[in-house]
């Protein structure tokens, strides 16, 4: 391959892999402290691993931003390789980390995740994603991926003990799975409401323009109430319901719980739910109507079997953007009591214990990224097998 011919520089590899480099050297890689209330004394990667330690974090970063001066495709694979041998190597780092600085005479001793081992972690997530879109990789191949990076941390979970995020985590380790359930719940809730809701109101909106206009605005407005303000309006209408009338008491409907989270994430999901769905409906090409007809469907079958279908992958998009938005909302509905991972955060910061607000964001995080690649996924299945003269 002659100079000309050589593909250009991939500046986003070389940028993050130096990004993620300058972290390691200079940001504090992990912080050792001998108790929860203690802060942790800062400490850069050759400080808690030794030059050597640090080397092994630098060198394979420093041999990325090599790789994408000339991505070529062999290069780009071997860039993949690094970086997720990277990512699975990283808890061994952090073993060896908690070995070297941890007294072994203080059960409570902790060692924390500093701001570069973050950076260096995110950076490496965004190699991940860029040379999984420059190598045309398949949904498959990327939870292949997720999998085996998962499966490295867990198998060095028992050497991760001292980490203060794990020591966290055993202390609430019971509370964590009901807090899971419950925040999964609230959003589950939430977005199947908002769907049959959202497909009512829409399908109102086909029919009478009036509510179409009325309805965008009405739900435009709920938007831009902030969710605390939004939760303390509704505690006194449903605190009133509950002393008054029995049937709702009965129910478990009160001021603070359940109730005022699930009405406030019902109300911020109904606007994308809508607009999807109105749009899905409304797009339909009206020649493949005018053919169903002419085929002799009725009203109903042509919704059913035509129209509905094929706004179905917009719809769909909708829901993808209602439940990543419904996980992190729900996180705030904690201050009315209604449980899930929020608790977690809003006790942290109530503590100071960044560690504990982790435990509780990780998660969120986590979920809204599992919930945004598995719908992308199927929306984009279903539009590939409705798109004309696609292949399933």
């Amino acid at each position: 391959m002659t100079r000309r011919d050589a593909p250009p520089a991939n500046r986003v590899i070389g940028l993050l892999a130096l990004m993620a480099a300058l972290g390691v050297g200079w940001l504090a890689a992990v912080s050792v402290a001998p108790n929860r209330i203690v802060p942790g004394s800062p400490l850069r990667a050759h400080e808690a691993a030794g030059w050597l330690g640090a080397l092994a974090l630098l060198l394979p970063l420093l041999g990325l931003a090599v790789l994408a001066w000339r991505p070529t495709r062999r290069r780009l694979w071997l860039a993949l390789a690094l970086t997720i041998g990277v990512v699975m190597a990283l808890p061994a780092w952090l073993a060896v980390a908690a070995l070297l600085n941890l007294d072994p005479g203080e059960p409570q001793a902790r060692l924390g995740l500093g701001a570069g081992f973050w950076l260096l972690l995110f950076c490496l997530s965004l190699m991940v994603i860029e040379l999984r879109t420059r190598l045309v990789l398949g949904a498959a191949a990327g939870w292949l991926l997720v999998a085996a990076v998962l499966a490295a941390w867990w198998l060095a979970s028992p050497w991760l003990e001292p980490l203060a995020l794990a020591r966290e985590y055993r202390g609430r380790s019971g509370q964590f799975a009901g807090a899971v359930v419950d925040h999964l719940l609230l959003v589950g809730a939430a977005v199947g409401a908002s769907l049959v809701l959202g497909a009512l109101i829409a399908l109102a909106m086909r029919r009478h323009p009036a509510v179409e206009r009325v309805g965008l605005a009405l739900l435009n407005f709920l938007q831009t109430i902030p969710s605390l303000a939004l939760f303390g309006l509704l505690l006194a209408p449903l605190a009133w319901l509950s002393a008054n009338l029995a049937w709702v008491n009965a129910l478990g409907v009160r001021g603070i719980g359940w109730a005022p989270a699930f009405l406030a994430l019902l109300g911020y999901s109904l606007l994308p739910m809508v607009r999807n769905t109105f749009v899905g409906l409304s797009a339909v090409d009206a020649g493949v109507l005018e053919a169903a007809r002419g085929m002799g469907m009725s009203r109903a079958q042509v919704f059913l079997q035509v129209r509905l279908p094929l706004a179905l992958p917009v719809v769909l998009e909708g829901v993808r953007i209602t439940t990543v938005q419904a996980i992190g909302l729900a996180a705030v509905a904690a201050l009315i009591g209604a449980g899930g991972l929020g608790t977690f955060i809003f006790q942290g910061l109530g503590q100071a214990a960044m560690d504990l607000v982790l435990l509780g964001a990780l998660p969120i995080l986590a979920m809204a990224l599992a919930a945004d690649s598995l719908l992308g996924a199927l929306t984009r299945r279903l539009d590939t097998r409705i798109a004309p003269g696609a292949t399933p």
